[in-house]
């Protein structure tokens, strides 16, 4: 990765490295987006489609701290963690991202995108995906 950039500065292009912090990604779910990307992009309908949305709709949380209980709140952008579904849910949620970073031609190095451009802004269509 770091020759990669040494590399484009060394040709006079420009180099962004890009560092995508998805620990908070099973909080930021849109369940409206995730439902409508199932359908749209997956082809999921129907009856799956209705059970995806009962799975998601209706989740609630409150906070306990010795006797004293916070009031509930629905949730609207969760997947649940510790699920066999969850993390399946998150990666079809993020999956338009990898299409989006690959139009602009950018290369993953252990979860690291970088985006190579010369000073034409032409970009790179170089890239690479970590088998």
């Amino acid at each position: 990765m770091l020759a990669d950039i040494l590399q484009a500065v060394d040709r006079g292009d420009l180099a962004a490295l890009v560092l995508l912090d998805l620990s908070a990604a099973f909080d930021t779910v849109n369940h409206p987006v995730l439902l409508e990307r199932l359908q749209q992009t997956f082809g999921i309908g129907d009856t799956a489609l209705r059970w995806f949305q009962s799975y998601l709709s209706s989740r609630k949380q409150h906070v306990r701290r010795g006797p004293n209980v916070s009031s509930v709140t629905y949730l609207v952008c969760v997947v649940p963690q510790g699920s066999v579904l969850g993390p399946i849910l998150c990666v079809l949620y993020t999956f338009d991202l990898l299409r989006v970073i690959d139009s602009y031609g950018c290369r993953q190095h252990a979860g690291l995108w970088i985006l190579l451009t010369d000073r034409g802004n032409r970009t790179h269509s170089e890239y690479h995906r970590p088998h």
